[in-house]
């Protein structure tokens, strides 16, 4: 990670990385920013006139050091839209505070971002969510034990106690139905969950999500998601199940069935997002 100046401020430091992103590549047009989990990051390298930018020259940034996510900041164009992708996310269980892992969001928005998609790899808990399928994210619950507002609040970026009825816009779910629905493909609205892993979940914990009406289960989206809000920007999520969660499956869970699922639906995934990019309102 590059040396941060002394500044006092999260607000500062996070004009500070924009200023550096600014310098590298032309930001000033996009409008839209995704954040690409597990499997998916390849989406990113079909992006034309890209300009990748590591992490590790982006002061605030740090470093991913999950299996699948490159670690690279990359803006180009998808569909004549320009786009900002972020080939990889930063987790809370990689021993990363969750100012730091939800750092990017408020740099997205001092760049002038609007929307923010965010994509995962998730473990399906309802049994029609079968290994592969795609899940629009309709809400969430956050079960990682933190919040990523807590500590000092900077007005400017938003208020102390923001808002949550509607985390993510339900417009732009419908529009991934709809673009879902025109291509034959099933998307289904649902509720996720967080975690904060490394572990993959026990069939009791699984049990619990369940009863509390968890329709997938993940360790990641939903700090970004919380600090998006706060921020303004609207959120859409779309989580790729990877794997049936424990208890629903007796097939035990790995992370490189994971990546090989992701990698399955790259094409599909990938085909769908560019269809619902168009459409984000800018």
């Amino acid at each position: 990670m590059l040396e941060v100046p002394a500044v006092s401020s999260l607000y500062a430091r996070a004009e500070h990385a924009a200023r550096t992103i600014r310098a590298r590549a032309k930001v000033d047009d996009a409008r839209v920013a995704i954040v690409l989990g597990s499997g998916l990051g390849g989406f990113a390298d079909d992006f034309k006139e890209a300009v990748s930018i590591p992490y590790n020259e982006i002061p605030g940034f740090v470093t991913s050091t999950a299996e699948g996510h490159a670690g690279r900041l990359v803006v180009g164009n998808v569909e004549q839209v320009p786009v900002i992708a972020m080939q990889g996310r930063v987790h809370f269980y990689e021993g990363y505070s969750l100012e730091e892992v939800t750092f990017p969001i408020r740099v997205f928005k001092l760049l002038g971002i609007k929307t923010v998609v965010l994509t995962n790899a998730a473990g399906g808990i309802d049994v029609q969510l079968t290994q592969g399928a795609l899940m629009v994210i309709s809400d969430h619950l956050n079960l990682m034990g933190v919040n990523p507002l807590r500590g000092p609040n900077d007005e400017k970026f938003g208020v102390r106690f923001p808002d949550m009825t509607e985390v993510y816009s339900r417009v732009l779910q419908e529009i991934v139905v709809e673009e879902a629905r025109a291509m034959g493909v099933e998307v289904r609205r649902g509720i996720y969950a967080a975690l904060s892993g490394p572990s993959y979940e026990t069939p009791a914990e699984i049990h619990m999500l369940r009863t509390f009406g968890a329709d997938a289960v993940g360790m990641s989206t939903v700090p970004e998601a919380i600090v998006a809000r706060q921020v303004g920007l609207n959120v859409l999520g779309i989580s790729c199940i990877t794997n049936m969660a424990a208890g629903i499956s007796d097939q035990p869970i790995n992370h490189e069935e994971v990546m090989e699922t992701g990698n399955r639906v790259r094409n599909t995934f990938a085909q769908l997002l560019r269809r619902v990019i168009t459409r984000l309102p800018n």
